[in-house]
C-alpha cells in the first residue's frame, strides 16, 4: 500500500503544488521570473536527476515525478491557457496604436532573424520545411520574462513590447502555416493543401465574428449569477470549445485558444476574465514548464555541451545583431538598440510551443526537437543575466555617445551654478524649484535614457557618473556655488558627500537621507544639511492633518518649522556635532578648523 501511494498521482501533485507554492514567492523576492524556477524544478525532479535515483531510494518518489505521461494533459492545458492569455493582450486597439513599430520593426525582426537562422540550419543539412519551422521558433522572444524585467515605460521597454506584440500576433499564422506544411497535407496534393488553408482561414474568421457576437452575452449571463465559479466555468468553456474547433479541422488547439483570447480582449469582460483565469493559468503554465525541465537529459547535455553552447551562442548573437541593427535603422539611439538587442536574443516559452507544432506536423525529427528544446530551456534560464548584460552594454554605448557631449557641456558651463547630482523624480523637483527662484543649476545623472528625455524637456542636465572622481576635477574648474545630492543610495551618497567635502571645503552640500540615522552619518561625512525622507513625510502628514482639522495655517507652519529644527538638532547631536559641517567660514567663525585644513 505504501509503495502504491509513493508512485501515485498524489506525489506528483505534491511536487507540482509545492513548486508553485515555493518557487513563485522565492523567485518573486529575488525579482526573477518564476518561469525559470519551474524549469529548474523540472530539471531537478526529472528522470535524469533525482528521478534516476528513485529506484535506490524509494522515498524520492515523494519529491519526484513518477509518471511524466500522467501530467502531459495538464501541461497541454497550460500551453492552451498561455496562448489564451497572450490573446487577451492583443486587442485590436492596442495593436493599431503601435502599428508602425509592431508591423514595421517587429515584423522585420522576426522574419529576418528566422530567415538567417533557417538558412544556417539549411546549410547544415536540415530540410527546407524543418529549417523554416526551426527558424520561426527560435526567432521568438519571451513576453512573459522580458516585459517584467524592463517594463513598458522606457525606450527599451517600448521597443521590446512592439516586437513582442508582433511575435504574439504571428503565432496564429505560424502555427497555421506549420500545420499546412505537414507532409501528410502535402502528400494529399496541392488542392487538399489549399483547401486546408482556406478552411482554416474561414473557421478562424468565423470564430472572430461569432465570438464578438456571442461572448458578451455569455459573460453577461455568467456575471448576473454573481458566482465566481460560474464565471470561471464560462471562461474555460470558451477556451476549450475554441481549441476543439481548431483541432477538429486539423490545426493545433492553441490556435483556437489564441483566437478566443483576442475576441475576449475586445469585450468589457477582459479584465475579469484575466483575473479569474490567472490562478489556473499560472498553475497550468507551471506544469508545462516543469515538463520542459524534465525533458532536459543531463547526460545528453554533458555529452553534447559544446554543440549546445555553440547553438545557443549562435542564436543569441544572430537575434541580438538583427534586433540592434533594425532599431538603429528605425531611428533608436545606439544605447537603446544595444540593450534591446541583447535582452531580446533568448528564445521564448512560445518557442517550445512552435517546436511542438513542427514536431507534430512531421517537419522536424523528435531528436532534433529535443536538442533545440534543451537550447531553449537554457536560453530562458539565462534571460535575467542577458537583461543585466544588455543594461551594461547600453550604458557603455551611451557613455561613449555622451562622453564628448559631457566634456563640452561642463567646459562651457556657467560659473557659480548649483550642481544637482542625480536626476530622478527628486532631482527634477529640485530643478523646478531652482527655476522658480531664478537660480542657475546644472544636473548630472548616469542614466542615459533619463538624460536624453530630460534634455528634450528643457532641463539643463548632462550624462556623467557621479561616482567617478574625475567628474569632481572638471566641476572644480566651474566654481560651483552648491551641491545637492538626490540619489536614493545611502552608501553612494555618503561616499560622494565625503569626497565633495574634501574637494570643496567651503561650499554648501545638501543631501537626501533615507532616515534620521542616515542623516547623522551624512553630517559626519561633511554635509551642510541632510533631509531625512521619513522625517519630512511625517511633518507633511502632520501639517495636512492639522489644517484639515481646522487649525490655522500660520500656527501650523510655525510649529512644523519648530519641530523640524528640533529634530535637526537631535540628529546633529547623534552625529556628535554642535553645528552642521557646512561652510568653512562658519566653522572659522565658531573657532573650529575648516574641513579642508
Amino acid at each position: 500500500m505504501h509503495g502504491e501511494f509513493s508512485t501515485s498521482g498524489f506525489s506528483d501533485a505534491l511536487v507540482i503544488l509545492g513548486a508553485a507554492g515555493l518557487v513563485i514567492p522565492a523567485f518573486a523576492r529575488l525579482r526573477i521570473s518564476p518561469i525559470i524556477g519551474f524549469i529548474l524544478i523540472g530539471l531537478l525532479v526529472g528522470p535524469s536527476a533525482l528521478g534516476s535515483l528513485s529506484g535506490q531510494y524509494p522515498w524520492l518518489n515523494f519529491i519526484t515525478i513518477s509518471n511524466p505521461e500522467a501530467i502531459a494533459p495538464f501541461a497541454e492545458l497550460g500551453i492552451v491557457l498561455l496562448l489564451f492569455s497572450i490573446g487577451l493582450e492583443l486587442s485590436f486597439r492596442r495593436l493599431w496604436s503601435m502599428r508602425r513599430l509592431v508591423f514595421g520593426v517587429g515584423a522585420a525582426e522576426l522574419l529576418v532573424s528566422a530567415a538567417i537562422i533557417g538558412l544556417v540550419l539549411y546549410s547544415m543539412g536540415q530540410g527546407t520545411a524543418g529549417a523554416v519551422g526551426l527558424g520561426l521558433a527560435l526567432a521568438l522572444s519571451s513576453t512573459a520574462i522580458v516585459i517584467p524585467l524592463v517594463g513598458t515605460h522606457t525606450p527599451v521597454g517600448r521597443s521590446a513590447l512592439a516586437m513582442l506584440l508582433f511575435e504574439d500576433v504571428a503565432l496564429v499564422p505560424i502555427v497555421f502555416a506549420l500545420g499546412a506544411m505537414s507532409p501528410a497535407a502535402a502528400d494529399a496534393g496541392v488542392g487538399s493543401l489549399l483547401w486546408t488553408m482556406l478552411l482554416g482561414g474561414i473557421v478562424s474568421v468565423a470564430m472572430l465574428f461569432a465570438g464578438r457576437l456571442l461572448l458578451p452575452r455569455l459573460f453577461a449571463q455568467a456575471a448576473r449569477t454573481k458566482s465566481p465559479e460560474m464565471f470561471l466555468a464560462a471562461c474555460l468553456l470558451v477556451v476549450i470549445v475554441a481549441s476543439l474547433v481548431t483541432s477538429g479541422i486539423g490545426f493545433s488547439p492553441i490556435l483556437g485558444a489564441l483566437i478566443a483570447g483576442i475576441v475576449i480582449a475586445e469585450t468589457e469582460y477582459r479584465g475579469e476574465v484575466e483575473v479569474m483565469t490567472a490562478p489556473i493559468r499560472g498553475l497550468g503554465l507551471g506544469i508545462f514548464l516543469i515538463t520542459v525541465g524534465m525533458s532536459v537529459d543531463l547526460s545528453f547535455v554533458a555529452a553534447n555541451w559544446q554543440k549546445i553552447a555553440l547553438a545557443l551562442t549562435a542564436v543569441l548573437a544572430i537575434k541580438a545583431l538583427v534586433t540592434a541593427i533594425l532599431l538603429r535603422l528605425e531611428g533608436a539611439k545606439a544605447s537603446v538598440a544595444a540593450e534591446t538587442g541583447v535582452l531580446m536574443s533568448s528564445p521564448s516559452e512560445t518557442t517550445l510551443i512552435v517546436l511542438g507544432a513542427a514536431t507534430t506536423a512531421g517537419l522536424i525529427a523528435a531528436d532534433t526537437a529535443t536538442f533545440w528544446q534543451i537550447v531553449t530551456a537554457l536560453g530562458l534560464t539565462i534571460t535575467p543575466l542577458l537583461a543585466k548584460l544588455g543594461r551594461f552594454a547600453g550604458l557603455r554605448v551611451a557613455g561613449h555617445e555622451l562622453a564628448d557631449q559631457m566634456d563640452a557641456t561642463i567646459d562651457n558651463a556657467a560659473h557659480g551654478q548649483v550642481v544637482i547630482l542625480g536626476f530622478g523624480r527628486v532631482g527634477r523637483m529640485v530643478a523646478d524649484m531652482m527655476d522658480a527662484h531664478a537660480k542657475d543649476y546644472m544636473a548630472i545623472d548616469a542614466d542615459a535614457d533619463a538624460v536624453g528625455s530630460a534634455r528634450k524637456e528643457g532641463y539643463d542636465v548632462i550624462f556623467g557618473d557621479v561616482a567617478h572622481l574625475e567628474l569632481l576635477d572638471k566641476l572644480r574648474e566651474r566654481d560651483p556655488s552648491a551641491f545637492i545630492l538626490t540619489m536614493d543610495n545611502p552608501v553612494l551618497v555618503k561616499r560622494i558627500a565625503r569626497d565633495l567635502r574634501d574637494s570643496f571645503p567651503d561650499l554648501p552640500i545638501i543631501a537626501r537621507a533615507r532616515d534620521a540615522e542616515h542623516a547623522a552619518a551624512l553630517y559626519r561625512a561633511g554635509v551642510t544639511d541632510a533631509v531625512p525622507e521619513a522625517v519630512e513625510a511625517s511633518l507633511q502628514l502632520s501639517e495636512a492633518a492639522l489644517v484639515d482639522l481646522g487649525v490655522a495655517m500660520g500656527p501650523v507652519i510655525a510649529s512644523i518649522h519648530e519641530k523640524r529644527d528640533e529634530l535637526r538638532a537631535q540628529i546633529k547631536a547623534e552625529a556628535d556635532l554642535e553645528v552642521a559641517p557646512s561652510l568653512g567660514r562658519r566653522r572659522a567663525r565658531d573657532g573650529q578648523p575648516s574641513a579642508g585644513s
